[in-house]
Formats: C-alpha cells, sequence, structure tokens
C-alpha cells in the first residue's frame, strides 16, 4: 500500500534535503527564518520538517523567553506547496484516501500550530511580505503578530475549494466576530499591513527595515516580565477566550495566589512602598 504520508517524511526527512529554516539565537530569544525565498517560503515537506524540529528543541529551552517567527524576503510564506497538493490529488484512490492528507495536515501542519499555542514561550509573528494558508494560520496561532509595509494577508482557500484551517476559523471568529470572519472568507481579498492593523489581524506596522528591531523590542518588553508572569498569563488568556466570564473569572482567582509568593512580586511591592514614603 503506497502512502503520501510516509513519503513526505522521508523527503523531508532524507540526508539530501536542502535546507529550508534558520535559526539564529540571541540571549534568551532567537529568531526563526524561513528560507526558501524563491518560491515565497512554500511549506515544502523540508521546511515543515525542519521547523517543527527546530521549535521543538527551542520552546524546551529554559533559557529561551521568545521567539521570533518570519520569513527570508520577499513573502513571509506562501502556504502550501502546490507539488504535494498534486501528490494528495494523485492518492486519492489509494489505500489510505484522504486520511494520508489528514495525518500530513493533524501531525506536521497542526503540531506546529499547537506547539505554537500550548508552550509556555512567548511567540511573535513577524510579517515581511505576503502570508497565506498554512503559513497565515502559524502566524495567527502566535502570541503577537507584527507586519512590515510589504506585509499582505492572502485569504486564498476559499478560491481553492478549501475551508480555513489549522486554527484560523478559531483565530478569525475571535478578532473579526462570526460576520467579519464570513465575509472575510467571502470576500477572498488581499489585505494589506494597514488594513491588517485595523481588523485587529496585526498589532503593529512598521518600516519593512525595522521588522526584526520592532520584533525584539516586543521581546524587551517579555523579557522585563517576571518569568512566570508571562508563562502563566499565555495559558490563562487563551483560555478565557473559549470561557464564560465567570469561568476566566474563576481561572484567575485560583492563578493569582500564586504570583503573591514569588520573589518578583515581593520585590514590586516594596519598591512601590519606598516610592510612596519618599
Amino acid at each position: 500500500m503506497s502512502s503520501m504520508y510516509r513519503s513526505l517524511l522521508a523527503e523531508g526527512d532524507g540526508e539530501d534535503a536542502p535546507t529550508r529554516v534558520e535559526v539564529r539565537r540571541e540571549e534568551d530569544r532567537a529568531a526563526v527564518t524561513l528560507t526558501d525565498p524563491e518560491r515565497l517560503n512554500a511549506l515544502s515537506a523540508p521546511l515543515v520538517r525542519q521547523l517543527r524540529r527546530a521549535l521543538e528543541e527551542l520552546v524546551h529551552d529554559p533559557a529561551l523567553r521568545t521567539i521570533v517567527l518570519t520569513g527570508a524576503d520577499p513573502g513571509f510564506c506562501a502556504g502550501g506547496d502546490l507539488r504535494m497538493m498534486e501528490m494528495a490529488i494523485g492518492h486519492l484512490a489509494d489505500g489510505p484516501g484522504t486520511t494520508d492528507t489528514w495525518r500530513w495536515i493533524r501531525n506536521e501542519f497542526g503540531a506546529i500550530a499547537r506547539l505554537i499555542g500550548r508552550s509556555d514561550t512567548t511567540f511573535i509573528a513577524a510579517l515581511n511580505g505576503p502570508a497565506a494558508g498554512v503559513g497565515l494560520a502559524w502566524a495567527l496561532s502566535c502570541d503577537i503578530a507584527i507586519a512590515s509595509e510589504r506585509a499582505v494577508i492572502v485569504p486564498a482557500f476559499g478560491k481553492l475549494g478549501l475551508l480555513p484551517e489549522v486554527g484560523t476559523s478559531w483565530a478569525l471568529t475571535r478578532r473579526l466576530g462570526y460576520q467579519g470572519a464570513f465575509a472575510y472568507y467571502l470576500r477572498g481579498e488581499h489585505l494589506d499591513a494597514q488594513a491588517a492593523l485595523r481588523m485587529g489581524i496585526v498589532q503593529e506596522v512598521v518600516e519593512h527595515e525595522r521588522l526584526l528591531e520592532a520584533a525584539f523590542v516586543w521581546c524587551d518588553r517579555v523579557s522585563a516580565m517576571p518569568p512566570h508572569a508571562m508563562e502563566m498569563t499565555k495559558p490563562l488568556l487563551r483560555a478565557a477566550a473559549d470561557s464564560s466570564w465567570d469561568a476566566a473569572l474563576t481561572l484567575e482567582e485560583f492563578a493569582e495566589p500564586s504570583c503573591f509568593t514569588t520573589q518578583a512580586f515581593a520585590e514590586a511591592v516594596r519598591a512601590m512602598r519606598q516610592r510612596s514614603r519618599a
């Protein structure tokens, strides 16, 4: 029985697979760059497998507090690899049928989205150009998304006959509401950086040459916070997105007393008391 999934794993993990992901570490942060610029960093098997391995290693490093995800110019990510899409179509009559495509989407694309969302590390998406498909889904999974003036949000799935994917439906309905997300899908129009900012899809727009610098400013903000504060706030806010007001209040009530026991909180209170007495 042939298996597209096993073939893609072999292709992505082969010794002769080209390098498609670069990692640059600086103190408590890392910049992860998708590097297939001639194809706008399309999600080939080598790129996806290398990205997953890189992120798995980084999020388990206790010294790292932030990870910046970006692309090599001129694009952030064009989304799915068309050759792989053709391969999936060609394998529909094989024994595994659509379940082989499901395995790749869940175990590779979805695994990266879950890694971003479930880790304690703060993820910052730095959109340097067009962002589409699963690449856009990963950016929306990050904790902060910023964009250069050259960034373009590309909602391409509808015109391909596909659905919002890899967490995109969750992210868009929370940013745009049901009707806003429905209209976004139906229009299928490209959004420039300023439009994405107005809609709440990104949190900041900067000059293209300053994109990584601006991302590192967000890293600095994380570094200035006590580690436990960011690590506990991330899962709290993500859970609150799906909670009732009462449930969110209850989560906060259980979490907050732990923070009172930290040295960071005690030092902050002492400093505030000293300033008030001055």
